[in-house]
């Protein structure tokens, strides 16, 4: 179970952290960014098993390691242009609004963007051909532990430590950093605080449409995929402590396991109806009890 929990908390991280770095440098909770997901996966559909690649069960492992590597730099190509044009067509201009007005923004370009995914692609869902073979590679206890499953955390490890390479060592790593805690006194500095914002949508975009590739190797995906399992990353993000990246990924593997064991252990568990309720019930309780999360929310002051 804890294995399952890892690789479904390995996808949840992915999407969380598109969450907390878009929070962490405006304050701002981008509802459009499951949608995004969403749309990217939909997108990453036509390009596998589309006329691009037209990858099939039968393909050769090096069709289907090129395809999919093209896959990953497509779809995070994609999400990161899509994200960033709504940070520059919504959000730029209503930075120093309300932030009813932000919020209520950020709502309606989330119906905007599941909108277009519908209208594109229709009400249907869209997957892969299994590309990555289901055999096991061990089976512990009668839990059976597959290749699928185990190459989406052989993908979202090495991008976890590229991200925390990227933010903490960059140089525009550290201008995401300065502008989190000050964008006036940045600016004075000579950081373009336009341009790192747009870079952090582009980012969390980026990290969406691997994230929807990744999803793609077990699940389907429809339109309206990104919108529940936006608000469960959103969950997550809150869980570990909202615009703390570490926070972001600790609180992703908590909600996988909760719905790992709360699924699998299937004699004693309340099953799969409650999964949804036991996790947001964890986001009530959490915004109750402790709103800083687990790890605490990182604010200019704690910096």
């Amino acid at each position: 179970m804890a294995l399952i929990g890892l690789t479904t908390g390995a996808v949840y991280a992915l999407v969380a952290l598109g969450y907390t770095l878009v929070y962490g440098i405006l304050q701002l909770i981008n509802f459009a960014h499951g949608d995004v997901f969403a749309l990217s996966g939909l997108f990453a559909t036509t390009m596998i098993g589309g006329a691009v690649f037209g990858l099939t069960d039968t393909s050769t492992t090096l069709g289907v390691v090129g395809g999919l590597t093209a896959t990953f730099v497509i779809a995070a190509v994609f999400g990161a242009a899509v994200n960033s044009s709504i940070e520059f067509v919504a959000y730029r201009r209503l930075r120093s609004a309300p932030r009813l007005a932000v919020l209520i923004t950020a709502v309606g370009m989330s119906f905007i963007v599941q909108n277009i995914s519908l209208a594109i692609y229709d009400v249907n869902a869209r997957s892969i051909p299994p590309l990555i073979s289901g055999h096991t590679v061990f089976n512990i206890s009668g839990v059976v532990y597959t290749w699928d499953a185990f190459f989406v955390v052989l993908v979202t490890a090495p991008v976890l430590v590229l991200l925390t390479w990227l933010v903490k060592s960059t140089r525009q790593g550290k201008a995401m950093r300065a502008t989190s805690q000050d964008p006036e006194a940045a600016a004075i500095m000579g950081i373009n605080v336009n341009r790192t914002i747009s870079f952090t949508f582009a980012l969390a975009g980026a990290l969406a449409g691997i994230g929807a590739t990744l999803y793609l190797v077990e699940f389907n995906i429809r339109y309206d995929t990104g919108f529940t399992l936006g608000l469960i990353a959103f969950t997550a993000a809150v869980l570990g402590g909202i615009g703390n990246l570490t926070g972001a990924v600790l609180g992703a593997i908590l909600i996988g396991m909760i719905q790992a064991f709360n699924e699998g252990l299937s004699w004693n568990a309340p099953g799969t109806a409650w999964t949804k309720s036991i996790v947001f019930g964890i986001l009530i309780a959490i915004l109750v009890f402790r709103p800083e999360g687990l790890l605490g929310e990182r604010t200019p002051e704690g910096a």
